[in-house]
């Protein structure tokens, strides 16, 4: 692995980071397709969850008083089963078949979380129980959990205060149990996992501090730019390598 590349991943997830301590979600949409290009759609996936875990915690540390915990739990239970389900479609399919289907469910959540800010696609215990299961299986094999707990707070209008927190703890929830299913990336270099976690430290350190003075929309909308273009190049790169 060169200089370049870990230069490549530590600021797609620093920027991640940082992001999604702005806004509640950021992350995996920036840095996921960046890991699997580097590292390969299962290793980058898997240290995804890890880095994405890491972050979910130490934000919940500053956000813990305004999660909604019964919505929490309600998604969180059809996740269980959806995660086991994600796991055995990770260690059966082609790596092609990975990098085509991490690109494409991740251009499809990008997708969603726009629609999402138009109409209530996922409103109610419905759209929960829905939104749950789905996070829970992309989580697994995109690394992708938090744009379908996007589009249901969006259908159930919380404030944004109250989706930061929500979706940390979701998200270490699903998050830790798609390891626990996967494993820990067992191939990744250490020094692109401990150059990847001083960059999970360092974006959460520059979103809480840039928090104050950064409209949510425009953050909202550098995210989903830089996601969709990362998204395309894994599909891409799925289909020369096909």
């Amino acid at each position: 692995m060169t200089i370049e590349q870990i230069v490549l991943v530590c600021a797609a997830v620093w920027l991640g980071a940082a992001t999604q301590r702005l806004t509640g979600l950021g992350f995996a949409l920036v840095a996921t397709p960046f890991l699997v290009l580097v590292t390969g759609p299962a290793e980058g996936v898997s240290l995804g969850n890890a880095l994405s875990a890491v972050l979910c915690l130490t934000v919940v540390v500053t956000t813990w008083r305004s999660i909604q915990w019964r919505r929490v739990l309600t998604m969180f239970i059809p996740a269980l089963a959806d995660i086991r389900l994600g796991a055995l479609v990770v260690s059966s399919v082609s790596t092609t078949t990975l990098l085509l289907g991490v690109g494409s469910i991740s251009v499809a959540a990008v997708v969603a979380v726009i629609l999402s800010r138009r109409r209530a696609l996922l409103p109610g215990l419905p759209g929960a129980l829905i939104a749950g299961a789905l996070s829970g299986f992309m989580n697994t094999t995109a690394g992708l959990g938090g744009p379908m707990v996007a589009v249901h707070s969006a259908s159930e209008r919380w404030s944004p205060k109250e989706f930061v927190g929500t979706a940390q703890v979701f998200l270490l929830g699903v998050n830790s149990l798609s390891l626990a299913g996967k494993g820990l990336p067992a191939t990744v270099p250490p020094m692109l996992c401990v150059a990847s976690l001083a960059a999970v430290a360092l974006g959460a350190g520059t979103g809480h501090f840039l928090s104050p003075f950064i409209p949510q929309k425009a953050g909202n909308t550098v995210v989903l730019g830089l996601a969709l273009t990362g998204s395309c190049t894994a599909v891409l790169r799925g289909l020369l390598s096909a």
